[in-house]
């Protein structure tokens, strides 16, 4: 119990940047080193989640889009991108152009209609809440069904942290977008509307 009050009083410390690596946790600046010995102390604070969303593609698929995980809002709502503040959908919809989708449906066929297969990078993790930078133990999806079933003619990331996992954990390159998510609100709409466009080159042309 000790242990777990000490690792709680740690992180609350103000000024001091700290990092974990397999069972040590470092204090810059000083000279402090507090070891664990048992990893279990740290996983206690984090459970393993379970990436439980279908990926969307289908044989005209062209590119494929790839976040990182689900947030708690994804995953509680069924569907990807799914916390209310989050621009994806908007920027997606502007970049296209296309009716901004509001249910589920409207949303996958937006997808399919254009050639976007999307689903994320990680089948499961330990996370905390939304917080891409807490995530380990991370496991990567199988991305071999939609590579045989499509044509996909580029695969991007919707943020740094995906690239950096599909790149390690998959051994292939990917384009970075800029993520979506309120993390990162203070980048201009428009200038994240322009990012997206990179995708268009992509894409199967909309029906007349």
């Amino acid at each position: 119990m000790a242990v777990i009050l000490c690792f709680i009083k740690i992180f609350s410390i103000r000024n001091k940047s700290c990092s974990i690596i397999s069972c040590h946790i470092r204090f810059r600046h000083t000279s402090f080193f507090c070891t664990f010995r048992s990893f279990y102390v740290i996983l206690c604070f984090m459970e393993t989640i379970y990436h439980t969303l279908l990926p969307i593609y289908d044989a005209n698929s062209r590119i494929l889009i790839l976040g990182t995980f689900p947030s708690p809002k994804s995953r509680a709502q069924g569907f990807y991108y799914g916390h209310p503040q989050n621009r994806f959908w908007h920027v997606l919809s502007t970049v296209l152009p296309a009716p901004l989708p509001a249910s589920i449906e409207e949303k996958r066929a937006m997808l399919l209609r254009r050639g976007i297969a999307l689903w994320d990078v990680l089948a499961s993790c330990k996370i905390t809440g939304a917080a891409d930078s807490s995530i380990r133990d991370p496991v990567a999806n199988d991305f071999t069904p939609i590579f045989a079933a499509a044509d996909i003619r580029a695969v991007f990331t919707t943020g740094r942290v995906a690239a950096k996992f599909y790149t390690r954990l998959c051994g292939s390159g990917c384009i970075c977008l800029p993520s979506p998510s309120p993390a990162n609100c203070a980048m201009p709409f428009s200038a994240l509307a322009e990012a997206y466009r990179a995708i268009l080159p992509y894409l199967l042309q909309p029906l007349p």
